[in-house]
């Protein structure tokens, strides 16, 4: 017999039929056992035994199909059976097939559909652990104002409010840069909040006309999208120095945030109230931490004018000492300014302890520059702590 005969003959006898009848029936009594045999608590070692059961069974049947059909009349060799009966056989074995087929495809929809619904079930669930309620995301605010050139005021206005924010031990604020790329329409609370990984958001907008300045702000939670709070700030640029404090004090109130004594005169301190020294800080903080040459420059100059206007300044001290460094890093000679870092860190520093900026750029002075490593450590775990 050639190979074209024997193909033939496997058609003929059904071997291919029972083959897919009998694979498409096992799968169908392992999926059974799998699923609902733990149910009824039957051991593991009954479902591996179906399976090895049925293995095995499969080259017994493919040689069983080959020597015998199954008649009206019972088993019978394959030899002794005439072409028409052969022909019902097959006609037999198709309609199971597919009434195998049918069933197997309707298990597979339902698991998949059933499967899908359990993992959009616990996704909340699994977020609500991941996430903690006590997180926020404070989202670059909106320029209301007529003159554009005010970016930089509205940009200051919500940093200054993001580190009042940072200064609840209890809460944890994402760092701006996780959030500057917002800008604009940040889309659905619930996605934002999922991919910030908070629970809620602070969204503001800023409108300033001459030295009159509206602020607004509001509170949501992400995957709710529930407005929790919301507050209009209406004042003269000469008294604004006491919003970013109120801000974050109604933040934590809202989130039931517990602040102790100290930590709520703290916040409604304000690190200046000469505004012209606040103005000269904001403007020199727009222009970035990791500027070009030309930028940094500038950015110095603003700071320079900042603390002179107010020597008393610590965040400006604070941030005039990372643009020296940042500068000497990149384009300078560090030795030309060693000088003027170290003194900026510590006028921060001693003009406010409690502003972590000082602490960083003493701490990083000490260690890449002056290899006073204690020094070092003991500044830059106070600027975490802070």
């Amino acid at each position: 017999m050639n190979f074209r005969n024997f193909v033939a003959e496997l058609k003929r006898r059904h071997v291919y039929q029972v083959s897919a009848a009998y694979a498409v029936a096992a799968w169908l009594l392992i999926q059974i056992a799998t699923q609902v045999f733990p149910f009824f608590a039957v051991p593991e070692w009954v479902v591996r035994l179906i399976i090895l059961l049925l293995i095995l069974g499969f080259p017994i049947a493919v040689v069983c199909s080959w020597a015998f059909e199954i008649t009206p009349d019972g088993i019978k060799r394959e030899g002794e059976l005439s072409p028409r009966s052969t022909r019902a056989t097959g006609r037999k074995l198709a309609a199971l097939i597919v009434v195998l087929a049918a069933a197997a495809v309707g298990l597979f929809v339902f698991r998949l559909v059933h499967s899908q619904k359990a993992v959009e079930k616990k996704k909340p669930e699994a977020l609500a652990v991941e996430i903690d309620h006590k997180s926020i995301a404070v989202l670059p605010f909106g320029n209301l104002s007529e003159d554009k050139a005010n970016a930089y005021f509205v940009s200051g206005m919500r940093d200054e409010i993001l580190t009042s924010l940072a200064q609840l031990r209890d809460l944890k604020v994402r760092s701006r840069t996780s959030t500057d790329k917002y800008r604009g329409d940040p889309g659905n609370p619930g996605a934002l909040g999922r991919e910030l990984g908070v629970a809620s958001l602070l969204e503001g907008s800023v409108q300033k006309a001459g030295d009159e300045v509206l602020i607004n702000v509001q509170l949501i939670e992400a995957h709710s999208g529930k407005h929790l709070w919301g507050q209009s700030y209406r004042q003269n640029v000469r008294d604004i120095f006491g919003v970013q404090g109120q801000v974050a004090q109604q933040v934590a109130e809202a989130l039931r945030i517990k602040l102790a004594p100290a930590q709520e005169r703290r916040l409604l301190v304000p690190p200046t109230t000469n505004v012209r020294a606040h103005d000269l800080y904001l403007r020199g903080h727009a222009l970035g931490a990791h500027a070009d040459e030309k930028s940094l420059e500038g950015k110095i100059a603003l700071l320079q004018e900042a603390v002179a206007e107010d020597p008393h300044y610590a965040v400006a001290w604070g941030d005039l000492a990372g643009a020296y460094l940042t500068i000497a890093d990149a384009y300078r000679a560090p030795r030309d300014f060693l000088d003027r870092i170290r003194h900026a860190a510590l006028m921060s520093v001693r003009n406010d302890d409690t502003a972590g900026v000082g602490h960083i750029w003493l701490g990083a002075v000490s260690m890449l520059y002056d290899r006073n490593f204690p020094l070092a450590k003991r500044e830059l775990e106070r600027a975490v702590a802070l």
